[in-house]
């Protein structure tokens, strides 16, 4: 599913991901903290200090193969108003930052005037700034759309949980022990990148073509 990322790639990967994966586990946590789970920010998770959230095989797998995780940002259903519903939008909240903020960098992407502004002097600072713009569409796209996929623990089977009823909602969570075993053999397979790669095309072509 990845290949090994170059230098080049990882001083523009790393950043991308470390504010990517800042940006999904806020998200999580201040809508868990409206929802009425004070949780995450007792925890010191409700910041934007990346140093906050990183995990440390999630960030090292971030160097070797240019695509890691953080630490999920704690939630408690017992604080919670409204725990089935709540729960669908605090897990929809990271994946739905990561479009937003795809969307964003789409936008910068497309309306900046990056000709003008390329000169001799100036091509040290802008090609990166460009590349790192342009990677953060993907980078968060990537993000979202895997997350979304409804394999326990990621988010999208959070809300395929709380939209089922409850008796097979109970019975869908028990594959959670399995999930990431479930993962692993999806991508060495081959399987999961029919799943993840066409959706994740699809939106990144739309969202350069929105601006562009």
């Amino acid at each position: 599913m990845f290949n090994l990322p170059s230098i080049q790639d990882l001083v523009i990967i790393v950043p991308v991901f470390l504010l990517a994966l800042t940006i999904h586990e806020f998200a999580h946590g201040w809508v868990a903290n409206r929802m009425g789970d004070p949780t995450a920010r007792l925890q010191g998770r409700l910041t934007l200090n990346p140093l906050a959230h990183l995990d440390i095989i999630g960030t090292i797998a971030i160097v070797l193969i240019g695509f890691g995780w953080a630490k999920p940002v704690p939630v408690d259903a017992r604080y919670l108003r409204n725990p089935r519903r709540d729960m669908i939008l605090i897990s929809a909240a990271g994946p739905m930052s990561n479009l937003l903020l795809a969307a964003l960098a789409a936008f910068c992407y497309q309306t900046m005037p990056w000709g003008p502004l390329l000169t001799q002097q100036s091509a040290w600072l802008i090609v990166p700034v460009a590349s790192v713009v342009k990677a953060s569409v993907s980078v968060n796209v990537i993000l979202a759309v895997f997350n979304l996929l409804p394999v326990p623990p990621l988010d999208g089977s959070r809300v395929v949980s709380g939209l089922l009823p409850l008796r097979q909602a109970l019975m869908y969570s028990r594959l959670e022990p399995y999930g990431f075993m479930i993962i692993f053999l999806l991508f060495i397979s081959g399987a999961g990148s029919y799943f993840l790669w066409p959706p994740v095309r699809s939106l990144t072509l739309a969202l350069f073509h929105m601006w562009g």
